[in-house]
């Protein structure tokens, strides 16, 4: 198994920044009919920038370690930079070849995060 690989494992078995945020600025929630993953990702947002990141929900190993990974990688960024990204900045950041079926899973973590990003722009006004 390569490093990749095992880093998806470690964060599924023991994901990061799982649980709920009373204190978040907004959140937002996915779900993929298609597996029944379900995500909803809360945020901080401070001058622009991420602050925290947390998740609630169930999902598989690529989804879960998806977001896990997003909730390390994307505190201290850019909101504007978060709401470009798409699946081929995913397939960089998990570091493992993704095929057309999984994407749904891989990505959903992120379109819960950016729903999150575009509700805070509401709350805000």
């Amino acid at each position: 198994m390569d490093i990749y690989a095992k880093n998806i494992l470690d964060h599924y078995q023991c994901p990061r920044h799982r649980g709920e945020m009373p204190s978040a600025d907004a959140c937002s929630r996915e779900l993929n009919r298609s597996c029944g993953d379900e995500i909803t990702v809360y945020v901080k947002i401070k001058d622009g920038v991420v602050s925290a990141i947390s998740f609630t929900g169930k999902g598989c190993a690529i989804s879960t370690a998806a977001i896990s990974i997003l909730s390390e990688e994307l505190v201290g960024r850019n909101k504007d930079e978060i709401l470009k990204m798409d699946i081929e900045d995913i397939r960089k950041i998990l570091g493992i070849e993704i095929s057309w079926r999984r994407e749904k899973c891989a990505i959903i973590g992120l379109c819960a995060l950016q729903g999150a990003l575009r509700a805070s722009e509401k709350n805000a006004s």
